[in-house]
């Protein structure tokens, strides 16, 4: 009569298991560098919209730091892609607590209210798509993100839906730029690991 193991397997000391799949080597550089760009982008750009006039485009008022808040929607979808929801809430409350710091109290509470509100319509799109293409996740996320946040970040922040449209369409274009620098980024990673 054979015994079974029920001992778990065992893991290597370069693939540790984690929630089911396995932590690359380089998992955890990748993750402090979404989550550095992620605080750094939110909070770049709670700076530069208290302390910056807007910016007047074609009839567009764009608040000034529009495309640093276009940048952390994809900077977002990154943690959220290595560190998952928790590593997201952790993200926000310390991009406001740093906002509350450096910006103003009114902005980190807009970001909060905003990002948190966005982050879930952002989770729930990115979260389906992923598995397809890691980019069109972001790209899809971010649109539907960037636009519930625009509505809800402007009038908290600003106290008027003035630059609301300015908002999503420089958040639009700073989420473009963001992936075309993304996919510039992947495609140079893969050949470094090809030619290893």
């Amino acid at each position: 009569m054979s015994t079974m193991n029920t001992s778990p397997p065992q893991l290597t000391p370069t693939q540790p298991r984690r929630e089911g799949w396995t932590v690359r080597p380089w998992h955890a550089v990748h993750a402090a560098a979404a989550m550095t760009g992620f605080l750094v982008s939110v909070v770049a750009s709670n700076i530069v919209s208290v302390h910056w006039p807007p910016i007047v485009i074609a009839g567009l008022v764009v608040p000034a730091g529009t495309v640093f808040a276009g940048t952390s929607l994809t900077a977002r979808d990154l943690v959220h892609g290595t560190l998952g929801a928790y590593g997201v809430a952790v993200g926000i409350v310390a991009g406001a607590g740093l906002s509350a710091v450096f910006a103003s109290p009114q902005m980190a509470a807009a970001g909060v209210v905003a990002f948190t509100t966005s982050e879930i319509v952002d989770a729930l799109i990115y979260t389906r798509l992923r598995h397809r293409s890691l980019l069109g996740a972001v790209a899809v996320s971010n649109a539907g993100g960037l636009v519930v946040d625009s509505v809800l970040f402007v009038p908290l922040a600003f106290g008027g839906f003035t630059a609301v449209p300015g908002q999503i369409v420089g958040k639009a274009l700073a989420t473009v730029l963001t992936l075309a620098a993304l996919q510039i980024a992947t495609v140079f990673a893969r050949r470094a690991v090809t030619r290893t």
